[in-house]
């Protein structure tokens, strides 16, 4: 089974962010990521720890 990929533009929109927000979630390692060619993809398991950490963060 192969998890889903998504593009910064993608996540960028699931998350109601900028491109250049998803970018500086990249660059600080608190999105994982992985380079196809030049291209920068994001799986939906990650985008969900993300999302899992920071709500996480909000309760305590």
């Amino acid at each position: 089974m192969t998890p889903g990929l998504l593009n910064v533009g993608q996540v960028a929109a699931r998350l109601q962010v900028s491109r250049w927000t998803v970018y500086n979630l990249i660059r600080s390692r608190e999105l994982a990521s992985l380079t196809i060619g030049r291209c920068r993809r994001i799986t939906e398991s990650a985008l969900h720890d993300y999302i899992h950490r920071q709500t996480e963060g909000e309760a305590a």
